[in-house]
């Protein structure tokens, strides 16, 4: 059954605070990002226009991708009409996901009529602040979830603690976000002398190895960095490929981050 729910270990790509709706740069991005072996676009109407900058550059190739979004209000009646958008622009959203717990229990039931109808795939529930994981961990234990998404890189490992463990007993796929401390992490870049050791694991830069220090945590299914950079996210894909980081290099990872 676990491994039926498994997502990954892939890098998908993230799309909180990169288009502003400019759709030239979307394409650009998507596409090199698909091009790169990308396949997990996650999005929220939480981001401006950013859902919809996604579905234009995703089509001609939206059968390439699986999105996940999210529903964003405490409003049931908004929530439809959310998802309505959502289904018009996507034809399906293979990961749908209640924002920051946001009205979760209120959403439950009409998320779960549309995933038995077939316009949804999986439904998941998300929140990145440590004061709210008590929560995110009883609706984890609800049995209505199949995904989680929550924080982690080597300086917030705190979902360590609850989360991670919980999704691992109850089987839930975990899709980490903010595995660049958003962008904070990217600031301080170790030296090439320094990352030498992580080559052999097809670690060329320092994002990469962020990455794959999350990715390595057999518990983890996808990483979702956003950029707004072609480049970023063709570099990010490599560290979606085997083989993992062991104790040792993770080890080296947090110390390199200074955690």
């Amino acid at each position: 059954m676990l491994e039926e729910r498994r997502l990954g270990p892939v890098v998908g790509l993230g799309t909180w605070n990169t288009f502003s709706g400019n759709e030239r740069l979307a394409a650009e991005v998507v596409g090199a990002a698909l091009d790169a072996g990308i396949r997990l676009a996650d999005s929220s109407p939480m981001y401006g226009p950013a859902e919809s900058s996604l579905a234009r550059a995703l089509a001609g190739r939206r059968g390439e991708a699986s999105v996940a979004t999210k529903i964003w209000t405490a409003s049931g009646v908004e929530g439809r009409a959310q998802l309505a958008r959502q289904l018009a622009w996507f034809g399906r959203v293979e990961v749908e996901q209640v924002h920051n717990l946001v009205a979760w229990r209120e959403h439950l039931p009409w998320l779960e009529e549309e995933r038995e109808a077939g316009r949804i795939g999986r439904l998941g529930v998300t929140h990145y602040a440590a004061p709210a994981f008590d929560e995110l961990a009883t609706a984890m234990r609800s049995g209505r979830f199949e995904t989680v998404q929550l924080p982690l890189n080597p300086r917030d490992r705190r979902s360590e603690e609850l989360l991670l463990p919980l999704a691992e007993e109850l089987g839930l796929a975990v899709i980490v976000m903010r595995p660049l401390g958003e962008g904070e992490l990217l600031r301080r870049r170790p030296t090439a002398g320094q990352l030498e050791p992580l080559r052999r694991f097809g670690i060329e830069s320092w994002a990469q190895a962020l990455l794959k220090w999350a990715l390595s945590d057999p518990r983890v299914d996808v990483v979702i960095p956003a950029t707004s950079s072609p480049e970023h996210a063709r570099a990010n894909a490599g560290a979606g490929r085997p083989p993992w980081l062991g104790p040792e290099e993770r080890a080296l990872v947090e110390r390199l981050a200074g955690a």
